[in-house]
């Protein structure tokens, strides 16, 4: 209900938003020409327009919106399928969904399987003409046995009955599938069939081991469901009866078994000599078997069945009522399936999890209990101030305190002393208050990114700026950077992960040597993109070297600085998910790994849709200083 009100919503939010911005395009005086950038600010309703249309084609394509309205449409898609996989090997003897008669098809390849061999035993030199001709012999005996089987003078009139019987079964079956009280149970038969129905889960449920739900409940669910569940039964029963018989008349049965007495014999006296033609008598006798095994008939025995199953498909087609209609514009890219005894979605169904099933899961993700492999996506712990102050004092502060470190009294007790105190503090070995701290799966790949980031900037602004204006610089870092700067961070990461270690050094490190080559090539262009009319000018003003640097060129290569960060920005979120996913115990490329071994694709939905806001805010972040750090760019 809540995804069906959703829908509405969000398809009215799209028919508003366009409407108005049809009415401001008419009412808005627009002084600006075309490339001026302010021509391109606000437009908060189109970003409406946009967000709605995402989420509509998420809610479409994943079948959300035909759970929402139709919740027992796949259900009932499933009964359907069972139905269809019933018919599908009887159609399959047919040309209702093939080209041609299964028998066609059948006489056609090993007809082509004679020749070849034929071809093959009189151009081989590892041959003797007598066994050429015993072979040829074979071969010219198993192509006669065909018409044997497709000759209506030699089908006997019990295979006839048969023939006419299982049309008879699928007729009447037809019939008794019109009728409204087909498939008709008692009151215990249903409560029975309920109570299973609830033991298998809800449509939408992720389908894996895991979880040991079904994806689809295969236990009809619905009066029009378990008529077609019924009659998938039937037809199986009408089928397997069918497919044990074969045409074999008395006729063929000794042609066929002479073949292989023949065949039998003929390998029994040759030597180890005659390898080749042993092999070719193989061969012969299993083109042989597969025409016996076959259901060959003649081309118009099997017409009644075919008409039979026409019609029972044309029958059951117009029985599924509205349910065809829900299948056609409701299940866009793929349908329900049924195999294995189970039901499942094939399409876009399978792979895009439904919105209301991916934000179940993040609810329940979400909860700090739960979390993902015992640890939550995003909370808080109570940590001591003191392992706050230890993780930023460096120890060797204790170091250069005068004095030494107590040493043991004799009666086995140490006293401190100001130096050990000071040791105490550095390390955080002291008690204090506690406060909350972020943890969790989330917060440790944001933390990793904003550290590389970080790390990043602070050393590549200074050295691109470096590198910028002095020939020195350039010349000597310009080949490492683009040594290093064009190899892929995968490439990096085995190195990295193995010289620092899976924790949080390695990939932060990482993302450092992503985000550091972006700063040099962006602080660079920045410094050397200066004008040089307003470095004369500052000259003459009587500026000095830094002042030259932090009033004229620093200002001047802010934007490309800050663009290069929005560029690392993306590129170190790549990285982490790729430095996590190779060694990890934490993170959002942790659980994505992790989710995809197990096929949970509603977790894996998840992580990308954590990933992509994650790195939204560190952009709408840096798009905010750029707007209050450099807001006359554009406007020169």
């Amino acid at each position: 209900m809540l995804t069906g009100i959703i829908t509405f919503i969000t398809i009215f939010a799209v028919v508003g938003s366009v409407l108005y911005g049809r009415r401001l395009i008419k009412t808005e005086r627009v002084d600006t020409v075309f490339g001026n950038p302010e021509r391109a600010k606000g437009g908060t309703h189109w970003v409406i327009v946009g967000s709605s249309f995402l989420l509509l084609v998420w809610l479409y394509y994943s079948w959300d919106m035909a759970k929402s309205f139709f919740p027992k449409s796949a259900n009932e898609l499933c009964q359907v399928a069972k139905v269809n996989e019933s018919l599908r090997s009887l159609k399959y003897l047919f040309p209702i969904e093939e080209r041609e008669l299964k028998s066609t098809s059948i006489i056609k390849l090993e007809g082509k399987n004679i020749k070849k061999y034929e071809i093959k035993i009189q151009n081989s030199s590892d041959l003797n003409d007598q066994n050429k001709s015993k072979l040829l012999k074979f071969l010219t005996k198993t192509k006669n046995t065909i018409p044997l089987l497709t000759n209506e003078i030699f089908l006997e009139n019990k295979t006839k009955n048969k023939i006419n019987e299982t049309a008879s079964k699928i007729n009447n079956l037809t019939e008794e599938f019109k009728k409204i009280n087909y498939a008709s149970e008692t009151f215990e038969e249903k409560n029975k069939r309920l109570e299973a129905l609830k033991n298998q889960g809800d449509w939408g449920a992720s389908g894996t081991a895991l979880d040991n739900v079904a994806e689809i409940p295969a236990i009809p669910a619905s009066k029009k469901g378990l008529k077609f569940d019924v009659a998938s039964k039937e037809l199986i029963l009408i089928s397997d009866e069918f497919f044990k018989l074969r045409n074999h008349n008395p006729k063929y049965k000794i042609e066929i078994n002479e073949i292989k007495d023949n065949i039998k014999k003929f390998r029994s006296e040759l030597d180890e000599t005659q390898e080749v033609a042993s092999t070719f008598a193989k061969d012969i006798l299993k083109i042989a078997r597969r025409i016996e095994y076959a259901s060959i008939f003649p081309p118009k025995a099997l017409e009644a069945i075919e008409q039979s199953i026409v019609k029972f498909d044309r029958v059951q087609k117009k029985e599924q009522g509205n349910l065809r209609l829900i299948d056609i514009f409701l299940f866009p890219s793929g349908n329900i399936e049924y195999s294995g005894r189970a039901c499942f979605e094939a399409g876009s169904g399978r792979w895009l999890p439904k919105p209301s099933d991916t934000l179940n899961k993040f609810a329940l993700l979400l909860k700090p209990s739960i979390g993902f492999k015992n640890i939550p996506l995003i909370w808080y712990e109570m940590m001591d101030v003191s392992k706050i102050v230890g993780f930023i004092l460096p120890d060797w502060i204790a170091d250069i305190v005068p004095g030494k470190y107590p040493i043991h009294n004799e009666d086995g007790t140490v006293k401190p002393n100001f130096k050990s105190k000071v040791l105490n503090v550095v390390t955080g070995e002291f008690k204090t208050f506690k406060i909350p701290v972020p943890t969790g799966h989330i917060w440790d790949s944001f933390l990793r990114v904003l550290l590389g980031l970080v790390f990043g900037i602070i050393l590549g602004v200074p050295l691109g700026l470096f590198m910028g204006l002095n020939r020195f610089a350039k010349g000597f870092f310009d080949p490492i950077i683009e040594l290093y700067r064009p190899v892929p961070p995968l490439a990096w990461a085995p190195l990295v992960i193995t010289v620092f270690g899976i924790d949080n050094v390695g990939k932060v490190f990482l993302l450092f040597m992503v985000s550091l080559s972006i700063m040099i090539i962006s602080a660079r262009a920045g410094a050397s993109g200066t004008q040089l009319s307003k470095i004369h000018a500052a000259h003459s003003l009587g500026a000095s070297r830094w002042q030259i640097l932090r009033y004229v060129i620093f200002p001047n290569s802010l934007p490309e600085i800050l663009t290069g960060i929005r560029v690392a920005v993306g590129m170190c979120w790549g990285t982490l998910v790729a430095a996590e996913f190779l060694a990890g115990t934490t993170g959002i490329g942790f659980v994505e790994n992790v989710a995809k071994k197990y096929f949970q694709y509603e977790v894996i939905w998840i992580s990308i849709f954590v990933m992509g806001m994650l790195g939204l805010l560190f952009d709408v972040t840096i798009r905010k200083i750029i707007d209050k750090t450099i807001p006359w760019r554009g406007k020169g």
